[in-house]
């Protein structure tokens, strides 16, 4: 049963949230949608509109609007606008992955971009934002008819930018984020084959997290089957890094919980045992596991760490994860880790002279930039400040909306 015993070390959270939403608040692009970030908040415009950023942006201040932020709604709508206008494919449908500051955009399309434009209609839908709801329509329905395998109850991950080739790589990010827009689909238009999908995807997930010591595989084939040396000779790179991802982990540890509460009484008991071993694994690979406090990026499949960055998403996501694991236990060994991740985040994260928090520190704690320059957007810091706020279920937009965040 959920804890009703309130977290310890709560009281940052708040004006956390509202010092985030403060940073981002430049993000307009000139050609529509957002910019990237530099690391004192302005934006750089001759880096390319990217859709995943624009959508994230459009979720963080619908959010913000939901929660009575003044300004936001101006804000999200200008987020939306991008994905309505230069981001959006008039010819051939869809999403560009991004669009260059010449106005040429990239080719392909992604799964991964389309789950969060599903996520940012949702979360406008909810905040009220004119043509949110059209939007939404649109997005699921890509989503879903080009890229969901119900043979396979998954999302594939990479067309050319016509729909005419179907690359065979696939990969757990892009589902994972799709859980996330499923559920929030579900909250914003009630369609209950958006939470069977998050289901599917989650039973396949745990399926694959059993079979490989709660070490999820991130990369697959065509048929599914997982590509454990995957980018070996490029472990750093920031979608598709090599070996086991500890914040992904810790994500989906989150997600289940988010899952099982969406189901309510149809939810099978094997969720919550496989989102406690999922943290539970990424704890002991990831945390201070080369005596310096943080978690490494990445490690191999025998927990050997590979990539000992920090990274702020990661930190974020063990945030949200002990909190949601402590809401659904009342184990306080969850709020034990939840306190001591608060005030690592505090300690080396936060950046309290430019705003927002440092997006990587090197293995000493130091803000670097070898993976991520900047701090392109808001998404994992500002939801490591609300989930510890809210129920499991609803997802976010819901919970501003009824007033369930505290």
């Amino acid at each position: 049963m959920p804890s009703a015993t309130p977290l310890p070390d709560t009281g940052w959270l708040a004006a956390e949230t509202g010092r985030l939403f403060d940073f981002g608040r430049d993000f307009a692009h000139p050609l529509g949608g957002a910019a990237w970030l530099r690391a004192d908040g302005t934006p750089d415009t001759s880096a390319p509109v990217h859709t995943w950023i624009t959508a994230r942006m459009a979720h963080v201040y619908s959010l913000a609007e939901l929660l009575g932020v003044p300004g936001a709604a101006a804000l999200a709508d200008a987020a939306l606008a991008g994905l309505t206008g230069v981001l959006h494919d008039g010819r051939h449908g869809g999403w560009h992955p991004s669009v260059a500051a010449d106005g040429v955009p990239a080719a392909g399309k992604s799964c991964y971009d389309h789950a969060f434009v599903v996520l940012a209609a949702a979360s406008a839908t909810l905040a009220g934002r004119p043509g949110a709801p059209a939007l939404l329509t649109e997005a699921i329905d890509t989503l879903v008819r080009r890229f969901w395998d119900p043979a396979q109850r998954m999302f594939a991950d990479e067309w050319d930018t016509g729909w005419q080739r179907l690359d065979e790589y696939r990969g757990l990010n892009a589902n994972m984020h799709a859980v996330e827009a499923m559920l929030a689909a579900f909250d914003a238009t009630g369609q209950r084959e958006c939470l069977d999908r998050a289901l599917a995807i989650t039973e396949r997930t745990i399926g694959w997290g059993r079979e490989h010591g709660w070490r999820l595989p991130e990369h697959y084939d065509a048929a599914w089957q997982p590509r454990l040396d995957q980018h070996r000779d490029r472990p750093r790179d920031p979608f598709k890094p090599f070996g086991a991802t500890v914040g992904h982990a810790l994500e989906w540890s989150r997600l289940i919980l988010h899952v099982e509460a969406a189901l309510g009484e149809r939810a099978p008991d094997w969720l919550l045992p496989a989102a406690t071993a999922l943290f539970r694994r990424a704890v002991a690979d990831g945390w201070a596991a080369d005596g310096a406090a943080g978690f490494v990026y990445t490690t191999d499949w025998d927990g050997t760490p590979v990539v000992r960055q920090r990274m702020h998403w990661v930190a974020a996501e063990a945030i949200a994860a002990a909190a949601a694991l402590y809401r659904r236990t009342g184990d306080p060994d969850f709020a034990q880790w939840y306190r001591t991740w608060s005030a690592y985040v505090r300690e080396h994260f936060l950046d309290l002279r430019q705003g927002s928090w440092w997006h990587e520190l090197d293995t000493a704690n130091r803000p670097a930039t070898s993976t991520w320059p900047g701090k392109p957007d808001l998404y994992h810091a500002v939801q490591a400040t609300l989930i510890p706020r809210a129920p499991l279920a609803p997802g976010l937009a819901a919970a501003c909306a009824t007033g369930a965040v505290r």
